[in-house]
């Protein structure tokens, strides 16, 4: 259980395809590749003290799709320009939530496993690793006390919600996308909705 003071919220971009959704990335050589991190770190009144951000530079699928580029704004020169090797990216990312909570709105954890796999399967050194936070979805939670959120995905809760836009920004972009979650969480506990056990 983790113990400090401040915990993460994280959003991942990775690649895609117009159909991949609804074949879940089942088709040839089409991999959940990380091209985006984002993540934030909150203090216990849920204030941001610190902001991860890093592009990712896919090894099987090194040219984005078009419909990846559309969806997130990001694009293959950016990529190109500033990506870091994943096994980089990944420890860095994982040094930022070490000793800490990490809440992520979805399966985020599992794409993020995946790709420190893929790494560690190229023969690539991850620095830090999963034991040392602890990781956590909060999307049953935040639908169930609030149904409105249900069919959307992270960088709308605040709409759903109703609230102010969090951050400059557009949605599926992995920091906005973060900002969307902490809005949403302060929301909640500002109307008294308590949350689960276990998660600070």
């Amino acid at each position: 259980m983790a113990t400090s003071s401040t915990f993460v919220v994280f959003d991942l971009e990775f690649t895609t395809w117009p159909d991949a959704l609804e074949q879940d990335w089942g088709g040839p050589g089409r991999l959940r590749e990380l091209v985006q991190i984002g993540a934030l770190r909150l203090d216990e009144e849920y204030r941001v003290v610190e902001e991860f951000e890093t592009l990712v530079r896919p090894v099987v699928n090194p040219r984005l799709s078009a419909y990846f580029t559309g969806l997130t704004g990001i694009t293959q020169e950016a990529v190109d320009r500033e990506g870091r090797p994943p096994a980089q990216a990944l420890g860095d990312f994982l040094g930022f939530c070490a000793g800490r909570s990490v809440l992520s709105y979805g399966n985020d954890m599992v794409v993020l496993g995946e790709n420190v796999g893929w790494a560690r399967a190229r023969g690539e050194e991850v620095a830090n690793g999963f034991l040392d936070a602890h990781f956590m979805t909060l999307r049953p939670w935040l639908n169930s006390v609030a149904p409105a959120t249900t069919s959307v995905n992270s960088g709308r809760l605040w709409q759903a919600l109703g609230l102010p836009v969090p951050c400059a920004g557009r949605e599926h972009s992995a920091l906005f996308d973060c900002y969307s979650i902490v809005a949403a969480i302060r929301h909640l506990r500002a109307t008294g909705t308590p949350l689960p056990t276990g998660w600070l």
